[in-house]
């Protein structure tokens, strides 16, 4: 099976996409950690339908306009990680959750380094919103984008949710 990729621009630095060509199997950040190598037998094709609609929905996410992601996703992983990784996708725009709430809702309240794991392996970020999962006392930990972009992500959803009327200029540089 085919690897395809594309790249979009974003405000926090361009966005590896990577598709087996109907679905979308990666979103990564440059650098992102656990994030692939483009390898020699990948084909660079922006115009594979899922990256294309990916892209658009990035885009519209990042300039305020799209709260929720309708993409085909197959990440691949253990069924652990797919089952952490599927309830990532229920926690709400511009909200938080612990890593032990997470672990709680996958009925297994004992596992939250396991969550940890298995939510710092996600191969497609912010579509599945890991970034929305922090630690107990309320502390940004560990992001394979690392923790500026993960606060940013977070501030720019808290200030689109709360329908701020000035414009977000966080990001990081």
């Amino acid at each position: 099976m085919s690897t395809y990729f594309t790249s979009v621009d974003s405000p926090i630095q361009p966005l590896l996409l990577t598709s087996d060509g109907v679905h979308l199997t990666g979103v990564f950040m440059t650098p992102h950690t656990h994030g692939p190598t483009v390898g020699d037998d990948w084909i660079e094709d922006g115009e594979i339908a899922v990256l294309v609609a990916a892209r658009d929905q990035l885009r519209a996410y990042f300039a305020g306009e799209r709260l929720e992601f309708d993409l085909p996703l197959k990440p691949h992983g253990s069924p652990f990680q797919a089952l952490v990784w599927q309830e990532l996708t229920r926690i709400p725009y511009g909200t938080t959750i612990s890593y032990g709430e997470l672990a709680r809702r996958i009925g297994n309240p004992n596992a939250s380094r396991a969550v940890g794991l298995a939510n710092g392996r996600n191969p497609i970020s912010i579509i599945v919103p890991c970034h929305r999962v922090i630690g107990a006392n309320g502390t940004l930990t560990g992001y394979g984008g690392g923790i500026e972009r993960k606060a940013a992500l977070l501030e720019f959803e808290r200030s689109i949710s709360a329908n701020s009327m000035l414009p977000f200029d966080g990001w990081p540089r």
